[in-house]
Parts: C-alpha cells; sequence; structure tokens
C-alpha cells in the first residue's frame, strides 16, 4: 500500500487508466483474503512537494498557502483511534513560516498533532491537519527545505499502528511564476436530456509573474455535446473496447494573464445533454503558456457536473441447459443495458455491476471466465478457479445503451437433478447493492436451469 494524494475528486481519465488492472488486482488480493482480515497499516497522507510564492515582481507579502496532512490505514475491519502525527519543520528554518491548527501542540520547531480518529480510504477522506505554511521573510527564490512526518495511533491487530519511518515528507520550495487557478463550479441537478447548460469559465493569475497565454483542456463524457466550438480549440472524440467514449477539446489562447488578472471566454461555454445523459462531467484543466511552470497546480483543474433525469434497464441474463451425468454443458450468462440511459463510473472506476452467479445443484463448474471471480456460497474467499458454488464476474467501468456482455461457463453434470436451479443476480458497490436509475429491478435476476422439464 502506498500513500495516496487526495484531490477534490479524481479525474476523467485517470480512473480509466487504472481501472483496467482493478481487476486483476482483485483477483489477487483475494488469495490472501484471510491474512489481510488480521493485518493493518497506518499511512501518512501529505503532499511530496510545495511551493511558496514570493510577493512577485511588483512587490507586496507573500501568499499563505494550505498545507493539507492526513492519516489513515488500511483495514476497516480495525477502528483505530488516537491518532498522533509529529511534524518537524527545522528543516525549513529561514525558508517558510508555519501557523499551526488547533489540534497541534508545538513546541520548538516541532508539534505533535491530534487525530481522535483514523479513518480508512474513501470518497469522503479529508486531511485531518492543516497547517498554513508562507515563504519567510527575507527568503529568496529557490530557497528550499524539508518537512518530515512520523505518526503513531491506537488499533490495529497488536493494538498500536505505527506509519512507517522516514518515508513520509514535504520538499517546500520558494519560487516565483504564474499560478492559474479555476473556480469550483456548482454542480447541475435535475437536468433533462437536450437540455443545453451554460459552464462558467474563468482562469485567475494569483502567481507573482505573467502567465504568456494559456492552455485549457476540456474533457465532456459521453452523455455531453459541446454546444459551440472555439477557434482556438481542437476537438477530438476517442473511446473503443478499453475506455468510455469521451471528447476532448485542447485550447491555447495567447491572451496575457498578469498577476491578479482574471479571463473569461469570448462566448460564454455551452454543452447540452444528449438523449443517453445521466451521471455526466466535464473536466477542464489549465496551464501557464510558453513552457512556464505552474506554482501550485491543485487548483488547475475542476469538474462541471450534470445529473439528468434518465433511466437505465440492467438486465441480467439466464440460460436454460440440459445434458446427461458425466457430460459438459455451456451456460452463457450475461448482463444487457436495455438504456435509453448509459452509465460511467467516471470518477471511481468501479464496475458498473457485477453479475453475481449461484450454481445450480448436481454440476461443477470445470472452466469459468477470467473476469470471474471464485467465491464460496456465502460469498468468502475460495481457492481454486473451478468447482466454486458461486462466482462474482465483474462488468466494465462503463455500460453504453443496448450493451450485452456474455459470461459461458462450462458445467459438468455430476447427477442429473430435474429442475436444478441457480440464478444471476446483478449487483453494484453502492448501498443495498442496487441500481436507483433503474425502472426495472425485477428483471436484475434470472434463473440457470439445468435439465428444466417441460413445466418449470
Amino acid at each position: 500500500m502506498r500513500p495516496v494524494s487526495v484531490r477534490r475528486t479524481a479525474r476523467l481519465g485517470a480512473c480509466i487508466a487504472v481501472a483496467a488492472g482493478l481487476l486483476t488486482a482483485g483477483l489477487a488480493a483475494s488469495a490472501s483474503a484471510s491474512a489481510e482480515e488480521q493485518s493493518d497499516q497506518l499511512w501518512i497522507q501529505a503532499p511530496s512537494e510545495q511551493n511558496l510564492l514570493l510577493g512577485g515582481s511588483g512587490g507586496g507579502a507573500p501568499q499563505s498557502r494550505a498545507l493539507d496532512i492526513g492519516l489513515y490505514h488500511d483495514n476497516d475491519n480495525f477502528t483505530v483511534t488516537d491518532g498522533r502525527l509529529s511534524v518537524d519543520i527545522s528543516g525549513v528554518a529561514g525558508v517558510a513560516d508555519v501557523t499551526w491548527p488547533d489540534n497541534c501542540a508545538p513546541s520548538g520547531t516541532t508539534a505533535v498533532c491530534s487525530v481522535p480518529e483514523v479513518p480508512t480510504i474513501g470518497a469522503d477522506y479529508t486531511p485531518q491537519v492543516n497547517l498554513t505554511i508562507r515563504a519567510a521573510d527575507g527568503a529568496t527564490a529557490g530557497a528550499q527545505g524539508r518537512i518530515t512526518y512520523a505518526a503513531v495511533a491506537t488499533g490495529g491487530p497488536s493494538g498500536t499502528l505505527e506509519a512507517p519511518l522516514d518515508s513520509f515528507d514535504t520538499t517546500v520550495t520558494v519560487a516565483t511564476g504564474p499560478d492559474l487557478s479555476l473556480a469550483e463550479i456548482a454542480p447541475v441537478k435535475g437536468a433533462l436530456p437536450g437540455s443545453a447548460h451554460t459552464v462558467p469559465f474563468a482562469v485567475t493569475n494569483k502567481g507573482g509573474e505573467r502567465s504568456e497565454g494559456f492552455t485549457a483542456t476540456l474533457t465532456a463524457s459521453y452523455g455531453l455535446d459541446f454546444v459551440n466550438e472555439y477557434p482556438e480549440c481542437t476537438y477530438e472524440t476517442t473511446g473503443g473496447d478499453d475506455y468510455a467514449p469521451m471528447t476532448h477539446a485542447t485550447c491555447t489562447f495567447d491572451q496575457v494573464l498578469e498577476p491578479g488578472d482574471t479571463y473569461g471566454l469570448p462566448e460564454p461555454m455551452q454543452v447540452a445533454l444528449a438523449p443517453h445523459a445521466l451521471a455526466e462531467r466535464l473536466d477542464i484543466s489549465v496551464e501557464p503558456g510558453n513552457g512556464a511552470t505552474d506554482l501550485a497546480d491543485e487548483d488547475n483543474y475542476t469538474i462541471a457536473t450534470f445529473k439528468a433525469v434518465n433511466t437505465a434497464d440492467f438486465e441480467a441474463k439466464g440460460a436454460r441447459v440440459t445434458g446427461g451425468a458425466g457430460e459438459t454443458v455451456t451456460a452463457e450468462l450475461g448482463f444487457r443495458n436495455n438504456g435509453p440511459a448509459w452509465l460511467g463510473n467516471l470518477g471511481s472506476g468501479d464496475p458498473v455491476a457485477d453479475v453475481d452467479f449461484t450454481v445450480p445443484e448436481g454440476v461443477t463448474v470445470t472452466s469459468a471466465p477470467a473476469d470471474c471471480e471464485p467465491r464460496t456460497l456465502s460469498g468468502g474467499y475460495h481457492p481454486q478457479r473451478t468447482g466454486a458454488p458461486r462466482y462474482v464476474c465483474s462488468l466494465p467501468y462503463w455500460a453504453l445503451p443496448d450493451t450485452a456482455r456474455s459470461f459461458p461457463f462450462q458445467l459438468r453434470v455430476d447427477r442429473v437433478v430435474a429442475d436444478a436451479t441457480g440464478r444471476v443476480v446483478l449487483t453494484s458497490g453502492g448501498p443495498g447493492g442496487t441500481f436507483p436509475f433503474d425502472p426495472k429491478p425485477e428483471n436484475n435476476t434470472a434463473k440457470v436451469m439445468v435439465n428444466a422439464t417441460p413445466e418449470a
């Protein structure tokens, strides 16, 4: 497990790059599931680098910046409390001044910060220790130092957890240059397919030096269309077997942004929700022009989200097969999105659904698809790929309207049982494993029958 960098939300495309590896990682991890239930590790979440701005060529006081540090642990089977984060700022003497929050007790150049409850990482994770840092008086561009961290907490298998020593630090650098920033965009909810919406776009230079133009990158999910196009932008559509369809725009603007300047587009940006829209997003990022490096890129990125009033009918596909004792038959199980909407888990990269197959009585699975994980009947770890009583098959992170996916299982008939019945159930990672957008939840379940009688 490695420390994570927490941003406002995962970038569209970044989740896609890892989604293809999630299933493989999950299958490998299941082999040691029992051991993991009894292990845990404490981690420190901290940025590896932090730039501090001087006052700029026009003078003025250096700007203060947030330095957010957090604790988390791996295993939610354990409750972890009384986290104590030690922060050592001796390495930035003369480079930076630090203001401590109320949950830190400073002593000289160190402080111990209290984290009463240490969580696991999740969508709602927030760093618990919020320092304020600025360039020290008299510091010059290029000055550099290092803040180091250590942490312990109560909990875990042995009762005490400790973060790996000498593994977490933040390199602080005093610099000057452009610092472009995008404002947050309020989410749009209850939008109708076909409706058009204005997306506020304004980029501000919060740095101490001018930006000689800038580049903006826009990425629209499959259910969004650009209503107006700009001559400064080039547009392309991507997607395929491994990635969800999306539209990219790369825009180059010559507008010079002096420190404090804000630039808006010559014409308001508009997007329209397609008939298949459901949960859409437009990702926007900017960077300075002329090869300059942005001094603090954490605010160079924002997302406009759109929740459409639409439905997607997810349907489970069962099978009926016949075979005598000793014969092997193929049961084609599956999933279909009857639409009209598509679905993409663009922020998380999680599967849009899992196909959960319970094996009928009297047969043995002799071959299962690679995307299907063997389970015990109660859903626990099963050590063998074949012969499990239950399998969970993961779908990709997106499903377009009319998308169908088949999972062929080879079943050996050990003994003939009339009307032997298993089932296929579609589940999600959400509350209750259901799909709130699905208008027909009754077809999320289907039968798998072996040697069905005419009356069945």
